[in-house]
């Protein structure tokens, strides 16, 4: 799917090797436990899982360190929203 960070489109996809980057990014193991940790997002997080979804669309090293929050949680949660079709 396309998403739109930093004035760009990008390919984002939550593979499941974006899920395991998600696990070992935010110290946690399992599903469950990523769904707790996303009730309450720091901004570091958000990065770790905007990297992860950008990088299961097929980018190499995605640069978000200037994304805006607002961007960042809408692709996230829309590269999840498709995943869940």
């Amino acid at each position: 799917m396309v998403v739109e960070v930093g004035g760009e489109r990008r390919r984002a996809c939550l593979t499941l090797g974006a899920l395991a980057e998600i696990e070992t990014g935010l110290g946690v193991d399992g599903l469950a436990a990523v769904a707790e940790r996303m009730k309450a997002l720091s901004a570091r997080d958000l990065m770790v899982l905007l990297v992860a979804v950008l990088r299961g669309g097929g980018e190499a090293t995605p640069d978000v360190a200037t994304a805006d929050p607002r961007e960042a949680a809408v692709a996230v949660a829309q590269a999840f929203a498709a995943a869940a079709r």
